[in-house]
């Protein structure tokens, strides 16, 4: 019999297809379960069926109008749609709702630079850090920011901040590869998320980048999936 943490383990795996099956079993013996429409959005989302991922997101906002967390997502399924308009307009909602969420800054933050707004995203980033000062992933997304703008110094202190807040030291004597820096920045190219349902987190993450999210679990797997969507979109 399908189960919830049978979905999440074929999620996990890559084994999309197989996640929605199961998920669906899960709904049609309890559809009222906003959790499963919720990771079934999400496995839309992976999917690349974004209209009905939407379609779930409408539902759920229909149950929790003022939820940031389906908000919010939604918002990215809309960006996704290229459908930025409307996007803007739920990134900023979800804001509003939750104004000391260091996530919400982060995440307007990175849609903006997507959209080109490169100065706002800089200081949506700002204000996460000022949030959380810990979060090395704002500090490095802020950077990339920076350096798009041509603000090399300032790039370059953010860098540091994120290298020296995930204990990342570079070899002395030996300068880096312009791809080894490109694959270290692009390591934490997308914000910290939070995690809106804890028994969907999905923690499998590299290895390698495991430390940075110690405290606070991720949607790793769909933050890849984002990126590579937007990537091809560009190309």
């Amino acid at each position: 019999m399908a189960s919830f943490e049978q979905s999440v383990a074929y999620f996990k795996e890559g084994k999309f297809e197989e996640a929605l099956i199961s998920i669906d079993s899960c709904i049609s013996v309890d559809n009222s379960n906003a959790e499963y429409y919720f990771f079934r959005a999400r496995v839309f989302t992976r999917l690349g069926k974004f209209d009905r991922a939407l379609e779930d997101f409408d539902y759920l906002t229909s149950l929790e109008p003022y939820n940031p967390s389906y908000i919010s997502d939604r918002a990215v399924v809309l960006h996704l749609m290229q459908q930025n308009e409307e996007a803007a307009i739920e990134f900023d909602r979800a804001l509003n709702l939750e104004p000391g969420n260091p996530y919400r800054y982060s995440s307007r933050a990175y849609f903006k630079d997507r959209i080109g707004d490169l100065q706002g995203a800089i200081d949506d980033y700002t204000k996460a850090i000022e949030l959380d000062p810990e979060d090395a992933v704002a500090y490095n997304n802020r950077g990339l920011v920076e350096e798009k703008l041509g603000y090399k110094e300032m790039a370059q202190r953010s860098f540091k901040k994120a290298d020296d807040l995930v204990g990342y030291k570079p070899k002395e004597n030996v300068k880096p590869s312009n791809d080894d820096q490109t694959k270290k920045k692009a390591a934490f190219s997308m914000p910290k998320q939070e995690n809106p349902a804890k028994s969907v987190s999905l923690n499998s993450y590299m290895d390698t980048f495991k430390k940075i999210f110690t405290d606070k679990s991720t949607w790793n797997e769909f933050i890849d999936f984002i990126s590579s969507v937007l990537k091809s979109k560009k190309s």
